[in-house]
C-alpha cells in the first residue's frame, strides 16, 4: 500500500515523454513557494493497494511511446521508499519507464534500492547555499548533494531542477556556485529552471494558511534570460522549462 494524493494522467512537465505523474502524499521539506502544500502532511491521502496503479500504468502505456513511463512525484515519494520499491519492480516487469521526482533529503537502504531501480532521476536543488536553503526549506541541503554525489558514482542518470524565485534563489553567485558544484558531473542529463510562479496561492487559503511569499513578485522576461545565460556558461543542457 502506498498513499496517494493524486494523479494527473498524461503529463508533459515531470520528465521524458507523456507521463502519469503519481503525487505521494507527505513531505518533510517546507518550501515557502510549495505549489502543493495539501501534499506535505503525511495525514490524509489515499491508501492505495499496488495493482491498482500497475493497471492505470498499464492501461496508459500505449500513450507513453518509447520515452513516457510514470513519475512518482509529491510531497516526497522517497518518505515512502519501502512502500514505493515493490510497486516499482511491477511497474519494470510491465517494461514502464520509471522517474522520481525528489529533493533527495533522505537516505536509508530503501531508498538506495528505490534510486537502483529508477531510470531516471528529477532532483531538486532549491539553494546550494547552505543557510539559504534552510531558511527556504527549513531544512539543509548537505543531503541533497550527497544524493546528487550518490547518483553520479552510481551511474544513475538525472536531471537537475531549479525555482528561480526573485531575491532568493536567483542571486548570480549562488547560480554561479551551483554550476561549479555540478558543472564536471557526467550522469546530469538536463538543467531546468523553472520559473516561479503563485498558481497554489488558492491552496492555501483553502487550508487557512498564509501564503509566505505574497509580496515575491513574478520573474521577469529579463532576469529569466539572465538567468539562463548563467546557466548555460556551465551546463549546456540548461534549459527554461
Amino acid at each position: 500500500m502506498v498513499n496517494i494524493h493524486s494523479y494527473e494522467s498524461m503529463g508533459t512537465y515531470d520528465g521524458p515523454g507523456l507521463r502519469l505523474v503519481v503525487f505521494m502524499q507527505g513531505c518533510p521539506f517546507r518550501c515557502l513557494y510549495c505549489a502543493n502544500p495539501d501534499t506535505i502532511p503525511f495525514e490524509g491521502g489515499k491508501a492505495t493497494e499496488t495493482e491498482e496503479i500497475v493497471k492505470m500504468a498499464v492501461n496508459q502505456k500505449p500513450f507513453f511511446g518509447k520515452r513516457g513511463g510514470v513519475t512518482f512525484s509529491g510531497g516526497e515519494p522517497t518518505a515512502q521508499a519501502a512502500q514505493l520499491v515493490p510497486l516499482v519492480k511491477r511497474l519494470k516487469e510491465e517494461g514502464i519507464n520509471i522517474c522520481i521526482d525528489t529533493n533527495g533529503g533522505i537516505w536509508n537502504s530503501s531508498v538506495e534500492e528505490l534510486l537502483t531501480m529508477t531510470d531516471l532521476i528529477l532532483l531538486d536543488c532549491k539553494q546550494i547555499d547552505p543557510q539559504k536553503h534552510e531558511a527556504l526549506t527549513g531544512r539543509s541541503n548537505s543531503r541533497t548533494l550527497e544524493t546528487a554525489r550518490w547518483l553520479e558514482e552510481n551511474g544513475k542518470p538525472f536531471w537537475l531542477r531549479y525555482v528561480l524565485v526573485p531575491g532568493i534563489s536567483d542571486f548570480e553567485e549562488d547560480i554561479r556556485a551551483l554550476g561549479e558544484h555540478f558543472k564536471d558531473y557526467r550522469m546530469l542529463q538536463r538543467v531546468e529552471i523553472l520559473p516561479y510562479h503563485t498558481l497554489g496561492i488558492h491552496k492555501y487559503e483553502s487550508l487557512g494558511q498564509e501564503y509566505q511569499l505574497k509580496d515575491t513578485p513574478l520573474n521577469t522576461p529579463e532576469q529569466l534570460d539572465r538567468a539562463l545565460k548563467l546557466f548555460q556558461e556551465y551546463f549546456s543542457c540548461a534549459v527554461m522549462n
